[in-house]
């Protein structure tokens, strides 16, 4: 399940993000989809590629990782992110959810760290 007012735009600073053609309601559940679960051995080849940027750590343990479709692998960060991610590993699904209402035309963005307000350092720069 994917609304269909969310699309995708190319910015200057992040790269690809999700972005709103609505305005969303707090507490909105925008998008729920597979993944494609993959084990620590495999995980060890795609932190050499490009695509390292894109997975999830999977798994109560964390020791596998996960590629999700949809639009869920190119909601960019915020320490102020106004949606969180969840995961089901039963089902093999992501769920993103909004923490807060959100106007037509903003970006969607979730913390990379795994709560929406979590404010540890990420493995990137940001600012």
């Amino acid at each position: 399940m994917l609304k269909t007012y969310l699309y995708i735009v190319t910015t200057q600073r992040k790269g690809r993000g999700v972005f709103t053609r609505e305005r969303i309601p707090a507490n909105t559940v925008i998008e729920e989809s597979p993944v494609i679960v993959m084990s620590a051995g495999e995980r060890k080849h795609l932190d050499q590629t490009l695509l390292h940027d894109y997975i999830f750590e999977w798994g109560q343990d964390k020791k596998h990782c996960a590629v999700a479709l949809g639009y869920i692998s190119l909601y960019n960060h915020s320490y102020a992110s106004n949606c969180e991610y969840f995961m089901d590993f039963q089902k093999d699904i992501m769920r993103i959810e909004t923490v807060r209402i959100i106007e037509n035309g903003e970006e969607l963005t979730i913390n990379y760290n795994g709560d929406w307000d979590d404010k540890k350092k990420v493995w990137f720069q940001t600012g």
